[in-house]
């Protein structure tokens, strides 16, 4: 069964009004027919994610997934078919050429949707890879947070000012750190202490992390180095760079992580379209790029490295079974997060830069993860410091952080996640994973404070997230 959700070109461009109408100036006039066919995959994508994983309805999906995205879009989507939604079968389908397949993006349990190459027919979706994974041991829903869902009626702390909580949070909702709120979660002392929703989501509807993303890679692989999978320090070994003489082959797994690899990422490090959405492949698209710096000497924010820092624990693994369970397994069931959907391209790679999604609570788990140095429930999920590894700034830096700039408030970073330094009211251990849209996850070890917020910011709105931390944690106990 297959029906039509009203998403068509004509439908975004009436929604998206007036901040659409200033992104287009940016789009081409004429699209080529690729670009169409970007557009359809980004369509059907964000169509069959928002349906399948955060069950959202097809208003939601236009108002929110389908809403400001890059100008050089505007024009092209446009020219896309309506997305047709097979309910039966779990995959989209948005037709971008009448001699061409239409694009689809296909769901399976767990993993979520996966853009199917260019020219791919919906058969093509039984070769899609898929997990099996044990039901959970003890039902989340009658387990109190964080392990759980459930809540406890204690009060809270007496040092805890409710009432400034409550305001901040009014502030949040109400546009006054700028950005479109939708969830608001915050932790103190391993305790749910606050959390807010907007009226059409709940503790349990999920959205893209976006760039957040990255972090749950970087604990993925903090994970693998617990279990000895992998060691950070050690050359990635990819076999694309295996020739010998290859000089790409001394970029090791802490460059990656520390987005320090040297490799070109031109013209944008944090557009990846062709993989996440174009259907391509992380194993031929993010190392294809050639070596233009020393690894290790420069700081340039790549999507790339992350996808390849995680293709390098599959290789070093050798067992597809054991890395597409490996992240449930280890890391995010154990620690309660079965909220989360990390998704993956065709041939199996995770797209770890950017495409996980999950809900407010299970973000705040992870951060909570990390306020307990790796350690869930009496047992060690990351290796004993590795808290404080990704949140130590890396030798590389951004330049924003280099010279006279270090004195100013500006975000440093680490390894896969983000350093707040010098912001006023927020303490300098303070560390933070951070996503397009306005993802924050904001750790707080001098606090023992975590601060979730989700959104839907869009160019020239963004949320400010430093300022929200700090009267946050001014109306939290000391």
């Amino acid at each position: 069964m297959a029906r039509s959700v009203l998403l068509t070109g004509l439908s975004l461009t009436l929604v998206m009004g007036a901040n659409m109408a200033a992104n287009a100036q940016d789009a081409k006039a004429e699209p080529t027919r690729q670009e169409i066919a970007l557009a359809a995959g980004y369509k059907a994508m964000f169509t069959c994610s928002g349906m399948f994983n955060g069950d959202k309805s097809s208003e939601q999906i236009m108002a929110d997934e389908l809403s400001n995205y890059y100008g050089d879009y505007v024009a092209p989507m446009a020219l896309t078919g309506e997305a047709k939604v097979n309910e039966v079968e779990k995959y989209v389908s948005v037709s971008f050429a009448d001699d061409m397949p239409p694009r689809i993006s296909a769901w399976r349990e767990h993993l979520g949707c996966t853009a199917l190459p260019e020219g791919a027919e919906p058969d093509f979706i039984k070769n899609l890879p898929r997990v099996k994974l044990r039901a959970p041991k003890y039902d989340p829903a009658e387990v109190m947070w964080p392990k759980g869902d459930k809540l406890p009626n204690d009060p809270l702390a007496e040092d805890i000012d409710e009432e400034a909580l409550d305001t901040v949070i009014d502030k949040a909702f109400s546009g006054g750190f700028k950005g479109g709120t939708t969830a608001v979660v915050i932790t103190q002392n391993g305790r749910l202490v606050s959390e807010r929703y907007r009226d059409d989501f709940d503790k349990f509807t999920s959205q893209r992390t976006w760039s957040v993303a990255k972090s749950v890679g970087a604990s993925i692989i903090g994970a693998a180095q617990y279990k000895g999978m992998i060691d950070v320090k050690d050359k990635a070994g990819l076999k694309a760079w295996s020739r010998k003489g290859d000089p790409r082959g001394a970029i090791t797994v802490e460059n990656l992580l520390q987005m320090a690899s040297g490799l070109n990422s031109d013209p944008a490090g944090n557009r990846t379209d062709a993989v996440y959405f174009g259907g391509g492949l992380v194993v031929q698209n993010a190392t294809k790029n050639p070596l233009e710096a020393p690894p290790g000497a420069r700081w340039r924010y790549a999507n790339n490295d992350t996808m390849l820092a995680m293709r390098a624990l599959r290789e070093k693994m050798s067992n597809d079974r054991r890395y597409h369970t490996f992240a449930f397994t280890n890391l995010l069931h154990k620690i309660g997060m079965f909220h989360t959907v990390p998704e993956m391209d065709w041939d199996g790679d995770f797209i770890l830069s950017s495409q996980v999604w999950t809900t407010g609570r299970d973000l705040a788990r992870l951060g909570q993860l990390y306020l307990n140095d790796g350690v869930w429930d009496g047992q060690r999920i990351l290796p004993e410091g590795w808290a404080d590894y990704v949140a130590a700034p890396a030798k590389a830096q951004p330049p924003n952080r280099l010279g006279e700039n270090a004195e100013k408030p500006g975000r440093g970073y680490g390894a896969q996640f983000w350093r707040y330094e010098n912001y006023p009211g927020v303490p300098n251990d303070t560390y933070a994973a951070l996503g397009n849209r306005g993802q924050f996850v904001i750790i707080v070890p001098s606090r023992q404070a975590v601060i979730v917020r989700r959104g839907y910011d869009w160019r020239g709105n963004y949320f400010d997230g430093p300022a929200f931390a700090a009267e946050v944690l001014a109306a939290l106990e000391e």
